[in-house]
């Protein structure tokens, strides 16, 4: 159990903290250029196979959605990275961000789930100026709750940002593909 610990310790100390810090060249490239992009999707998708970095790209793109030394940057489309310095990128690092929700569709996986998801998307961010809902392991919703979903999906309130991840991207229903920026982790 001490080895188990001391494993997740030391991955949390050394996970990537900015998108340069991202393995897959193909990622870093993908997220740069919608990052600098004047609009960011409502909704990402990150698929592929476990231990290539779609969790850590997700939180490092709250990140840099969010960071206070980026928004307020002269260069935004430049600065695409985050500061890692200020409380919004702190926090999120931490995993102590009340705007950051991370779910785990496998044990949140009913409509039940999805529908208290939707009364949460509803309220205004309390810190930041996104609220941001990561969702792994989504291929493991149910029929109905990929439904509520995807209502949300289709009308997003303009605080909200989605970022799916899953090992199983085929599970999805294409409805909710299309309505998310896709990165596939090679």
């Amino acid at each position: 159990m001490c080895i188990l610990n001391h494993m997740a310790t030391f991955y949390r100390k050394y996970r990537p903290q900015k998108i340069d810090e991202l393995d897959l060249e193909m990622v870093r490239v993908q997220l740069a250029n919608v990052l600098r992009s004047s609009s960011v999707p409502h909704a990402f998708l990150f698929s592929g196979a476990r231990g290539l970095g779609k969790t850590s790209a997700a939180r490092i793109v709250a990140k840099s959605i969010t960071c206070e030394t980026r928004l307020t940057s002269k260069h935004p489309e430049t600065d695409i990275e985050p500061c890692n310095h200020c409380d919004a990128c702190i926090s999120i690092t931490k995993g102590m961000a009340p705007d950051v929700i991370e779910i785990d569709g496998a044990s949140n996986r009913g409509i039940d789930d999805v529908r208290s998801l939707r009364e949460s998307i509803a309220s205004r961010p309390l810190r930041l100026h996104k609220k941001i809902f990561v969702i792994d392991e989504v291929h493991m919703l149910t029929k109905e709750a990929f439904n509520a979903l995807l209502k949300t999906l289709e009308e997003p309130p303009e605080h909200v940002i989605f970022i799916m991840a899953t090992t199983e991207p085929h599970k999805l229903p294409e409805t909710i593909i299309s309505r998310a920026f896709h990165i596939q982790f090679q």
